[in-house]
């Protein structure tokens, strides 16, 4: 079993980028799925997490209005647009599912995290 994110890279300050995460080895279609980024020496932080059906989101609170998160349960992938991207935004965004039923933003309760995907954001 295994989630890899993809589509980092480096962008200006209000640009957008749209990271993919894409699962392998079994359905994840019925998972709450959680996106998550860490900055360099601080400690791992939620950004959003989603139903299994796409239909319940949430969000941290820097990222409300700015990211959206979303899913494709055919093609067994999880997505994270985001626009009006800022330098605080800079970290390494990793995927995750979510070991129980309901949504989470404490890391500890997700498994399967993989290897993220890097993204910069210059001012």
């Amino acid at each position: 079993v295994q989630l890899q994110a993809s589509g980092g890279g480096l962008v200006q300050a209000g640009g957008s980028l749209r990271l993919s995460c894409a699962a392998s080895g079994r359905t994840f279609s019925n998972s709450v799925m959680g996106w998550f980024r860490q900055a360099p020496g601080k400690e791992r932080e939620f950004v959003a997490h989603i139903s299994w059906s796409g239909g319940q989101t949430y969000y941290e609170d820097s990222v409300v209005g700015r990211f959206t998160i979303s899913r494709d349960n055919a093609k067994n992938t999880v997505y994270l647009q985001m626009n009006s991207l800022k330098p605080e935004d800079t970290a390494v965004y990793y995927c995750a599912e979510a070991v129980t039923i309901y949504g989470s933003s404490r890391p500890s309760m997700y498994r399967y995290w993989g290897q993220g995907t890097l993204v910069t954001v210059s001012s």
